[in-house]
């Protein structure tokens, strides 16, 4: 959710479980006392709440402490999302999350567990070796300092590159929980735009195995087919350890939870007949 959520968050309260964890977003047009207040909001609402630390918008190590010091009044520190951000050029001293994660500052605030990113279909600014070299450094450091760690991709619409890429992390010797991002239900257009700004692949034969076409954009997808052939796929690969979902919710909160209620009932309602 973004800070701008709050109320999107209350009207989908009665359909998410309790202690589901929400992220929160870090935006360049949201300001201190938004991304606090959504953060107070997911816990008071029974959730747990993942504020995200964008490394390249904060002014300061000042600014990142302040920010950590008010999550902790309202009990929000125990899981953050530790992510470099879109900035081209740094605001302050943390040119990328490693950085964030070795200053040492987040056990000072009751930080437990980091969740950091992922590209399975890797990132359209920063090359495959620095990649794969800061995730084997994150999660290294992690270690060191007795914080947990959880390994958050960028949403993807094919489950080939997606296989490929956990394989790729298990046989670096990195068994962290992995959680892949999945675009809840939302317009067709809305998700093409989102895929195009993160070097998502969106060829016809992906989006048309995914589920949609790209000569016809009208409506909303789904991403019933993927996370099916996906749980098929890990079903078989024993190797590929501790693998679930995250939910970009494109399509609204409550979107995204009616879907997953849906899904997982008929999922059931399937495995009694």
């Amino acid at each position: 959710m973004t800070g701008k959520d709050i109320a999107g968050l209350e009207e989908a309260r009665e359909l998410i479980p309790q202690g589901t964890k929400i992220n929160v977003t870090f935006l360049g047009n949201e300001d201190l006392e938004m991304r606090v207040a959504a953060a107070k909001a997911v816990k008071e609402m029974g959730f747990v709440p993942v504020p995200h630390l964008s490394a390249r918008r904060l002014r300061s190590q000042d600014e990142l402490e302040e920010f950590l010091g008010r999550l902790q009044e309202v009990g929000a520190t125990e899981h953050v999302f530790a992510v470099g951000g879109d900035p081209a050029e740094p605001e302050g001293p943390y040119p990328d999350s490693l950085t964030v994660i070795r200053s040492g500052v987040l056990q000072r605030f009751g930080v437990r567990e980091v969740s950091i990113a992922g590209y399975p279909e890797g990132h359209p600014d920063i090359s495959d070796d620095v990649l794969w070299s800061h995730l084997d450094e994150k999660a290294l450091a992690l270690a060191q300092q007795g914080l947990d760690a959880v390994i958050l991709t960028q949403f993807a619409f094919d489950t080939d590159p997606v296989m490929t890429w956990i394989d790729a992390v298990r046989a670096r010797g990195i068994d962290t929980p992995i959680r892949i991002g999945t675009p809840g239900p939302a317009g067709i257009k809305r998700l093409l735009g989102f895929a195009r700004r993160f070097g998502i692949g969106a060829n016809a034969m992906i989006v048309k195995k995914y589920g949609f076409s790209l000569t016809n954009l009208m409506g909303t997808a789904g991403p019933d087919r993927f996370v099916s052939d996906l749980a098929t796929l890990l079903a078989d690969d024993p190797g590929s350890g501790d693998v679930k979902l995250h939910f970009y919710t494109f399509g609204g909160l409550a979107a995204t939870s009616n879907w997953a209620r849906e899904f997982v009932a008929a999922q059931s309602s399937g495995a009694r007949r």
